[in-house]
C-alpha cells in the first residue's frame, strides 16, 4: 500500500465525532485531576499528562472528553509520524491533486480535543508544528498550502509524556514542555486499583482481586532491580480477564504481568516468586 493510500485509511478511520451522552468511560479519580483540566479547558490552556505507561492517562482524557462534552480525536506518535502526517497533504485522485487534512487540522477547525499520545516517540519536526497552538496565538500553520488557520475556540490540545521511559535521543525540548500544563500522574493508591480492576472484571472472585493486586503492587518494588516498566494497572486488569476466562491466576499472572515486562530469566523469576506467594 502506498504512503498516500495508507494515510487515506488512517484518515477515514479518525472521525471528528461527539461522545454519546450515555457513553460515560469508567474512571475513578486520584485527587484533584479533574478539576486541573476543567480549569485548563476553561482557559483553553495546552495540557500534558505525565505519568507512567499503563496507569490510566488515557482513560481518564477519554472521561474528560464526555464531561466536556467535546469531540476526541486520539493520534498515537511513532517515530515515523511526520508534520503532514498531522496536518494533512495532498494526495492524488484520478488525474487531480486534492489537499486532504489530517487529524490535528480537522480537531483544530472542529473545536474537538486532539490527544497526543506519547509525543516523545513523534519527529522533532512533529512537535514543532504544535508550538502556535499553544501560545496566545492558537493558530495552525499548513506549509503546503500557504496558510494559516485560527483554532476554534472549543479546541484544545493534550500531550501524554511518560517522564520515566526519556532518554537524551527522546525527550521534549523544556521549552516545549513550558507550553503546557502538566498534570501528573501515577499508579492509583491500593484501594482506588482495586476498584478499577474489579470494574474491569466484576465476575471474579474477590479475594482472588485482592490478592491479584497485592501482587502487582509488591512486584512494582522490583523497579529499581533492572526493570524498565514496572506493572501496570492496565497489566492488573489483562490478568483478571484472563482469571475471569478461566485461565489459573499463576499463569494468568505469568501472561499479564510477567512475560511482557523482561526476557531476563532472573527478573521473570523473581517476579514469579512474588505472584506464587500470594497465590499458592
Amino acid at each position: 500500500m502506498s504512503r498516500s493510500a495508507a494515510f487515506q485509511r488512517g484518515v477515514e478511520r479518525d472521525i471528528v465525532q461527539m461522545p454519546q451522552a450515555d457513553a460515560q468511560p469508567y474512571y475513578e479519580p486520584q485527587g484533584a485531576e479533574i478539576q486541573i483540566f476543567e480549569a485548563a479547558y476553561r482557559k483553553r490552556l495546552p495540557a500534558m499528562l505525565k505519568g507512567p505507561t499503563g496507569c490510566g492517562k488515557t482513560r481518564f482524557l477519554e472521561y474528560m472528553a464526555w464531561k466536556l462534552r467535546r469531540p476526541l480525536v486520539t493520534v498515537s506518535c511513532h517515530e515515523d509520524l511526520t508534520s503532514s502526517d498531522l496536518v494533512g497533504r495532498f494526495l492524488l485522485e484520478g488525474d487531480q491533486t486534492v489537499w486532504q487534512d489530517g487529524p490535528l487540522t480537522r480537531a483544530v477547525k472542529a473545536g474537538a480535543i486532539c490527544y497526543l499520545d506519547e509525543i516523545v516517540e513523534a519527529r522533532t519536526d512533529s512537535t514543532v508544528i504544535i508550538h502556535p497552538l499553544t501560545d496566545h496565538r492558537r493558530r495552525l500553520p499548513l506549509e503546503k498550502k500557504g496558510q494559516e488557520i485560527e483554532a476554534h475556540e472549543d479546541f484544545m490540545l493534550v500531550i501524554s509524556y511518560n517522564p520515566g521511559y526519556q532518554t537524551v535521543l527522546k525527550d521534549l525540548k523544556p521549552s516545549t514542555k513550558q507550553r503546557f500544563v502538566a498534570i501528573n500522574f501515577d499508579f492509583p493508591r491500593e484501594e482506588v486499583e482495586l476498584k478499577v480492576v474489579q470494574h474491569e472484571a466484576p465476575d471474579l472472585d474477590p479475594a482472588l482481586l485482592a490478592k491479584l493486586v497485592a501482587a502487582g503492587r509488591k512486584a512494582r518494588a522490583l523497579k529499581d532491580h533492572g526493570l524498565e516498566e514496572v506493572t501496570s494497572t492496565r497489566a492488573l486488569v489483562y490478568a483478571a480477564e484472563m482469571m475471569a476466562a478461566g485461565l489459573p491466576p499463576i499463569e494468568a499472572c505469568r501472561v499479564s504481568m510477567v512475560n511482557p515486562v523482561t526476557d531476563d530469566p532472573e527478573l521473570a523469576e523473581a517476579l514469579m516468586e512474588i505472584v506464587k506467594a500470594h497465590f499458592e
